[in-house]
């Protein structure tokens, strides 16, 4: 499995918008491409991440397929014109590479808003569906578990998840304050272009209901409505849908305000109603939070608290970034070691052979007490021959040594006979 492990990416950081669009995969899209990998290359350890800002493919091979599989990515989502898109991707030939930008995808270095508390929830989901598809080998297995136990260690021991680093994101955490983290308030949402939509995508994210979409154009507000299962109300009822939300997020692009006292004067505030305006220019008319029991937040004081978070997490990088290397290099330790395992696992089937063959000789002259001591007695004795080859095995892993040694071991006890599938122990 060594310098095997490759991958291909295409992510915000080469493609636009429209570009990573087309690429995307859904679920049994990516699955679909998996299938169609492992049937015409016979990868293993296959890995497929597609999130609205990259889609990704790791896979084992001994060969490098990334043009290849770029290609077939294309085509599959019908972009025949393929040499027009692969200058988008990103390849990762060597194995060490690959593995490092997939822990550094993880935890969230890669992510457009640094340290995406969403990543990890989606390589989790992408690495079911590698298990699911039977696609998910020791190595991959011992990757990802690697990978969420750094992710872990980033999480309580860094500043790196903390706060709300993008705007969208900074709204919908400042709800929780405004209203109660276990509460769920009726939330609208107007306007739904870039920020609107990106605000849709973190008001599902944390598991609130009764959310409300409201859009000049009806259509892009179903689409949105039918994603996340929210409601979508008729713009010409707007007064009627802010009578009943307790949090209004605007982000509508316009000369003037939308909301003002005007269209409120028939709103009956009962307790407190909350506006966040995200709009430039302003899209609620600040005379607004002159109603008693208004209170309005604009785009500066959501923006604040975004880059307030945003400069914590960028200094917290070099940490994540010492975590990652740690545990990247522990990895490559193990993935060395995947190396003698098969080494390992035929001197123990030799020495067990040869044990079972010289009891089997003497076993009609002992009792079932005397035959139980000297399988005792054997076993031990075979341990103790094996511990030192075993640990001069790893050590010459890590000094880069364990060809020569595997070698040796293989003649002197002539282990090409003995295959790792015989092995009914684990070392």
């Amino acid at each position: 499995m060594l310098d095997t492990f490759k991958a291909i990416s295409l992510s915000h950081k080469m493609a636009p918008l429209q570009v990573r669009e087309l690429i995307a995969l859904n679920e049994d899209e990516a699955k679909r491409l998996m299938i169609r990998l492992r049937d015409f290359f016979g990868l293993t350890d296959l890995l497929v991440i597609s999130t609205c800002n990259r889609t990704e493919v790791y896979y084992a091979f001994d060969q490098d397929l990334n043009s290849d599989i770029a290609r077939l990515l294309l085509i599959e989502k019908g972009l025949t014109d393929t040499a027009n898109y692969l200058p988008y991707f990103q390849f990762f030939e060597a194995n060490d590479q690959a593995v490092r930008h997939l822990f550094e995808v993880c935890v969230g270095l890669h992510s457009q808003v640094v340290g995406d508390m969403q990543i990890p929830n989606q390589v989790k989901q992408s690495y079911q569906w590698s298990a699911d598809l039977e696609m998910a080998g020791p190595f991959l297995h011992r990757l990802m578990h690697t990978i969420f136990f750094t992710n872990k260690r980033v999480a309580q021991e860094t500043p790196f998840r903390d706060g709300a680093a993008s705007v969208s994101y900074a709204a919908v955490e400042l709800i929780d304050e405004l209203v109660g983290e276990h509460q769920n308030p009726n939330v609208l949402v107007i306007g739904l272009g870039e920020i609107g939509t990106d605000v849709c995508k973190n008001l599902e994210s944390r598991k609130l209901t009764n959310i409300t979409l409201c859009n000049r154009t009806q259509t892009k507000a179903e689409a949105l409505a039918e994603q996340y299962g929210f409601r979508v109300a008729d713009f010409d009822n707007l007064t009627d849908e802010i009578r009943r939300a307790d949090v209004i997020i605007s982000s509508v692009m316009r000369d003037d305000p939308l909301i003002t006292p005007e269209l409120l004067q028939n709103v009956n505030v009962l307790t407190f109603k909350y506006f966040i305006d995200l709009s430039v220019p302003r899209s609620v008319d600040t005379s607004v939070e002159q109603i008693p029991g208004v209170l309005v937040y604009n785009i500066d004081h959501i923006r604040n608290r975004a880059d307030e978070a945003l400069n914590q997490r960028l200094a917290a990088i070099p940490q994540v970034e010492a975590i990652v290397t740690q545990a990247v290099a522990e990895f490559g330790d193990w993935s060395k070691e995947m190396v003698v395992s098969p080494t390992i696992n035929k001197l123990k089937n030799a020495l067990e052979q040869i044990r079972r063959d010289e009891i089997a000789r003497h076993l009609k002259h002992l009792t079932p007490d005397e035959s139980e001591k000297v399988d005792k007695i054997t076993r031990g004795i075979m341990q103790k021959i094996i511990k030192l080859p075993v640990l001069q095995l790893k050590a010459a892993c890590k000094r880069g040594e364990a060809e020569t040694l595997i070698d040796v071991l293989n003649d002197l006890f002539d282990l090409e006979k003995h295959s790792v599938e015989e092995s009914k122990h684990t070392y």
